[in-house]
């Protein structure tokens, strides 16, 4: 029996659902916004599959992150733009879109109430959709020539102290060609979707996401006339710390995955080719995102 989903059943076959790890208090609401989910899904005749956290909320097995991320059409983000932030960048390289449930507080990725869950995947699963790629940074540490690790980010690759508060000395290069020494707690590389996290809050400007473009933005600079700085996303980004300041330092990936740094460590960043596919409500409105998220007043 064809259900109203039908038409679409091929193209989105299998979905997958990611979950936040939520706390005592905030269990209960993703429990509930999970078994809504599921539910629907199930009804609507789609194959569900699940990560750990989802799998252990719902009750269902888990399945090995490889074999979701190889079996899914579709990736349903239940949480806050962190919860995206992780499943984008496990799924940026397979080619598969996702959509975000917002149980966070901001929101700016996850754009679906949980309270309009059938209304809008109904939508959007019968193909009123936008349809948004959005860039990604990758990063490598280096001492001495060998790498430390690597990271990629859909917000942002940030190079900052790591326990103390002191400033670190760091030297930056765009394309082999020399830009500042400066001292500063530290600097955010950010892409247009992260320019309104960590970016926003060092002054740094809204990007929108649309542009092939990278912000640098300097963390607390000692000198008062270092700016933010955008540059074309096509660029290479090398930042060094220089040997003459041993405080310890850290390279962080959106704020979730770290490498320790110390005095004479470098650090390369590039845009990475693969884009992750955000899918919005077909009248999703960037700019009504940002007058609400950001508390700008609406026009008359």
């Amino acid at each position: 029996m064809e259900t109203k989903l039908g038409k679409y059943m091929k193209q989105f076959s299998t979905i997958g659902i990611f979950s936040k790890n939520g706390n005592e208090e905030s269990n209960k609401s993703i429990k509930k916004t999970l078994q809504t989910l599921h539910d629907f899904l199930h009804q609507e005749g789609f194959k569900i599959v699940a990560e750990r956290n989802a799998a252990s909320f719902l009750g269902i097995p888990e399945m090995d992150t490889n074999k979701f991320c190889a079996c899914i059409n579709l990736a349903i983000v239940v949480g806050g733009d962190g919860t995206l932030l992780k499943a984008g960048r496990l799924l940026s390289d397979k080619d598969i879109p996702v959509i975000g449930i917002n149980l966070g507080r901001l929101g700016f990725l996850v754009d679906i109430s949980p309270d309009e869950i059938a209304e809008q995947l109904t939508l959007m699963l019968n193909g009123a959709y936008t349809l948004e790629e959005r860039s990604l940074l990758h990063a490598e540490a280096f001492r001495n020539g060998e790498s430390l690790g690597e990271g990629i980010a859909l917000n942002d690759v940030v190079v900052h102290v790591r326990n103390d508060i002191r400033m670190i000395e760091f030297t930056t290069h765009v394309d082999d060609t020399f830009v500042n020494t400066q001292r500063a707690d530290g600097i955010v590389v950010a892409t247009p979707t992260g320019s309104t996290a960590y970016s926003l809050s060092g002054g740094g400007p809204i990007l929108h996401p649309g542009l092939d473009a990278v912000v640098l933005v300097p963390i607390c600079p000692h000198t008062l006339s270092n700016r933010p700085i955008v540059i074309s996303n096509d660029s290479q980004i090398n930042i060094s710390l220089c040997e003459s300041r041993e405080v310890n330092a850290r390279v962080s990936f959106d704020g979730q995955a770290n490498i320790d740094l110390r005095a004479g460590d470098s650090i390369v960043i590039r845009n990475k080719s693969h884009k992750l596919k955000l899918m919005h409500p077909e009248n999703y409105d960037y700019y009504h995102i940002l007058r609400n998220k950001l508390g700008w007043s609406s026009s008359p």
